[in-house]
């Protein structure tokens, strides 16, 4: 065998479909690019149209195959006609990432109940909706990864940011969860949680120089993350090659969640 016949044999995304929530922008539209050049055709799913057809037309541009649905992650009604769109247009997804999410950031005794349930139907209901409708499709078939972007919230709590901070918890209960129920018909689901990264959701941060680089500091590699730190994680956990590796959630931050 050859070294590009056994690399292919571990990561290649060759014939498979993925859905990619929040695949318009930041951490989602990096991995989105991944799983494109990996071999996959990917279907991003979003609201912002505008980002979406600038996504999709980044992707065929690098040879990838790329399609998009504009739908709003917190709306139960939208979720499920996107979902029905996707199936109907491009068949059953063989991988399913999450990464759409929102974050309001007032101290936790100001945060309003819409602020709560909004960031709660985005961030979690979301992808137990989609798990539901397409985890068993992939135990059926017997292969399917599913992917979750967590977060350092996951773990530990970070000013004005209660709500984030319980769904991403919560996404990772989530995570074992869909494990438990599908790994053993060849099912994997892991999380990725991000360290200090620039995107839409951390410009109010990054405004923040002093901040910014305090967070690097405390990270073992003296940065903060760049969008394409995840690629390499994300194709392997969407390729063959995680077939044994299952209910994780793979910190991606330069070793800042040990020190």
């Amino acid at each position: 065998m050859t070294a590009t016949a056994y690399l292919d044999a571990l990561f290649s995304l060759a014939g498979r479909t993925a859905l990619v929530t929040g695949g318009s922008s930041g951490i989602g539209r990096a991995i989105a690019g991944a799983l494109g050049r990996a071999g996959a055709e990917v279907v991003l799913l979003a609201r912002n149209v505008e980002q979406l057809r600038a996504a999709t037309r980044e992707l065929t541009d690098a040879g990838a195959t790329a399609h998009w649905i504009e739908a709003d992650l917190g709306d139960r009604e939208a979720l499920h006609r996107a979902a029905e769109e996707m199936a109907r247009r491009h068949g059953e997804p063989d991988i399913l990432v999450h990464a759409a999410g929102v974050n309001p950031r007032p101290p936790l005794d100001e945060l309003t109940t819409p602020g709560w349930d909004r960031t709660m139907a985005v961030n979690l209901d979301a992808p137990f909706l989609l798990g539901q409708r397409f985890g068993p499709g992939m135990a059926d078939r017997g292969w399917g990864r599913i992917i979750h972007i967590a977060s350092q919230q996951s773990v530990r709590a970070f000013g004005n940011s209660g709500a984030y901070g319980v769904s991403k918890a919560g996404l990772t209960a989530l995570t074992r969860s869909q494990a438990e129920a599908w790994s053993r018909y060849g099912v994997s689901v892991n999380a990725i949680a991000p360290g200090f990264v620039r995107t839409p959701l951390n410009e109010a941060v990054f405004a923040d120089p002093g901040r910014t680089e305090a967070m690097a500091r405390r990270t073992m590699t003296g940065r903060n993350g760049e969008l394409d730190d995840f690629a390499g994680a994300a194709v392997f956990l969407a390729g063959p090659g995680a077939a044994y590796v299952t209910g994780q959630t793979v910190f991606v931050d330069g070793g800042f969640s040990v020190t």
